[in-house]
């Protein structure tokens, strides 16, 4: 049935290394690539060999491994058994290196994301 306006339907790639262009820059598109690693430290090597980090995940049952990777991935969210699409509104959001621009752009942080700060001062006082 056709539809109006232009969509991509869903994409998998599997067999991906942290060399190719797909996992070097963002892709604001409805894909995911599978990088095979033999370690949680390769892991976390790959999860943090980027410039971009908007956000990463562990599915794991160890709470000191999640814990680790929650201190030490290097992206604004950082998401434990949860996929890592989708965010609460009330909480900050953004990313580190590349993926962000200044301050989060949600929850309490909106204001200053939204708002240019202009400093200004005036002599009211006679010169002398």
């Amino acid at each position: 049935m056709p539809t109006d306006g232009f969509y991509m339907s869903p994409g998998l790639f599997i067999g991906s290394s942290n060399s190719m262009r797909i996992n070097r820059e963002e892709m604001f598109a409805p894909l995911a690539a599978v990088i095979k690693v033999g370690s949680y430290d390769e892991a976390l090597h790959v999860v943090n060999d980027t410039n971009f980090g908007l956000t990463s995940g562990i599915v794991t049952k160890d709470l000191a491994r999640a814990t680790h990777f929650r201190q030490h991935a290097k992206t604004g969210c950082v998401m434990v058994n949860l996929p890592t699409a989708g965010t609460d509104y009330h909480v900050p959001f953004g990313g580190r290196g590349d993926s962000s621009y200044g301050p989060r752009e949600q929850g309490s942080y909106a204001a200053e994301f939204y708002t240019t700060v202009k400093t200004s001062y005036i002599f009211s006082g006679q010169p002398s």
